[in-house]
């Protein structure tokens, strides 16, 4: 069976497998992104992009939020999107926007849901990091490693390129944000995706910064890491 990966701005993912929908990182649609389709519902897929049907926003059955900021962290977004059993897993510094009702996570923290395991991955800006805004503390925000139906997901949070990227293991896909301001930028995203080595990688977190295609010449010119640039809405098939 395949996983479905769908991508939104900025870095929100849906994750799909069999029944089982993960959600990271659902927040703003349209109201922040003004190239999305003139006609999408925030409650509604947009409208056919590449042939993908316009069809309800699945539920979640896992919800991982990776920090506090708005464009990340929802609480109306989160819920239209979660059922009553539905896990929510964030870190503390959440709490404040999504309520009492989620489950905390630090970074190297395991949390097991089924056959799915999340693991919390420290996400940070660094002094010397490319960033331009240091706002990402070490500690407060997460990035998430996903171990499902025999694949390892890495969704790397805002961050810069940290030492913790080094030890994550053999990656199948990895997202990473691109857009220089409060994460890396497409040169130090190029460095963190030669040492992560992942099978794919799932350009992120850009809009004014960020050029998907130069990336892609970076990481593809020196290895045989495949990048992937999605349109908004738009699914890779894993």
């Amino acid at each position: 069976m395949s996983i479905f990966i769908r991508w939104f701005p900025p870095s929100w993912f849906q994750i799909r497998y069999k029944d089982k929908v993960i959600y990271i990182d659902p927040a703003w649609m349209r109201t922040l992104f003004t190239n999305y389709p003139k006609k999408v519902e925030f409650s509604k897929w947009p409208d056919p992009i590449d042939g993908l049907p316009d069809k309800d926003l699945e539920k979640a059955d896992i919800i991982l939020i990776t920090h506090h900021h708005k464009d990340h962290c929802k609480m109306v977004t989160v819920n239209r999107l979660k059922k009553k059993d539905t896990l929510i897993i964030a870190p503390e510094h959440c709490l404040t926007e999504l309520g009492e009702d989620i489950t905390i996570i630090r970074p190297e923290e395991e949390i097991s849901f089924g056959n799915t395991l999340v693991k919390a991955i420290d996400a940070y800006n660094t002094p010397e990091g490319n960033s331009t805004r240091k706002i990402h503390k070490k500690g407060k925000c997460v990035g998430y490693l996903i171990s499902m139906a025999g694949k390892r997901i890495y969704h790397a949070g805002d961050t810069d390129f940290i030492p913790e990227m080094k030890k994550l293991g053999e990656i199948d896909v990895a997202m990473l944000p691109i857009g220089g301001t409060f994460t890396m930028d497409v040169e130090e995203a190029a460095c963190a995706a030669l040492a992560i080595k992942p099978k794919i990688v799932l350009p992120m977190h850009y809009k004014k910064k960020g050029n998907t295609q130069e990336f892609k010449k970076k990481v593809e010119a020196k290895t045989e890491i495949k990048v992937i640039v999605l349109k908004i809405g738009e699914v890779y098939e894993l």
